[in-house]
């Protein structure tokens, strides 16, 4: 556990780097978020969970935890948190504050969100089915044994397609990322 001294406490420093943070003192600890979160089954820890770690002061816990790097930036926990806390914006912070403290590795869940962030940067969306099969194929072949049953059932119910779909004027959202990594990478933040 982090010591704390006065405003030095992690919860403090979390709120303090993310816009509109100080909602994070509102979580009720509904669960929302979690039972939202379509990568949630993958995280060793659920929203909730990392933002009691958060009040308690267990940084190193926190920033070890796989769970930011699953977060697809989706914000669909935000939009249904009855509390309006922002926390796809925390999970952005948390990422940060791990990487700045060296806690960023190569791992599973990066690899995860590289792929995610790819398949955008490719089509302007997510294509799950690509994205499952790349990430289960490179860190957990058997796994896509057990997870075949669900995604037979999501075909069938039309929830996912077999082949990526692009979205309209792709170019342009292209040259909005591209400005973007340039902004980034002239204030010297990770693009």
């Amino acid at each position: 556990m982090t010591e704390t001294r006065g405003g030095d406490r992690f919860f403090d420093r979390v709120v303090a780097a993310t816009p509109g943070g100080e909602k994070l003192a509102l979580c009720l600890q509904c669960g929302t978020c979690g039972g939202s979160c379509p990568s949630g089954p993958d995280m060793d820890h659920t929203p909730r969970q990392l933002f009691a770690m958060i009040a308690a002061d267990m940084e190193e816990e926190v920033l070890n935890s796989n769970t930011p790097w699953y977060c697809v930036s989706c914000y669909y926990c935000t939009v249904r948190c009855p509390q309006q806390i922002p926390i796809t914006d925390i999970m952005y912070t948390l990422k940060r504050m791990a990487v700045q403290k060296g806690k960023f590795k190569e791992a599973e869940a990066a690899d995860f969100s590289k792929t995610f962030i790819g398949m955008v940067e490719l089509y302007g969306r997510s294509f799950e089915l690509g994205l499952a099969t790349r990430y289960h194929l490179a860190h957990h072949p058997l796994k896509m044994i057990q997870m075949s049953g669900m995604g037979l059932k999501m075909l069938q119910r039309g929830r996912m397609a077999l082949r990526p779909e692009k979205i309209k004027r792709l170019d342009q959202l292209q040259a909005i990322l591209e400005k973007a990594k340039q902004l980034s990478a002239q204030t010297g933040g990770a693009a």
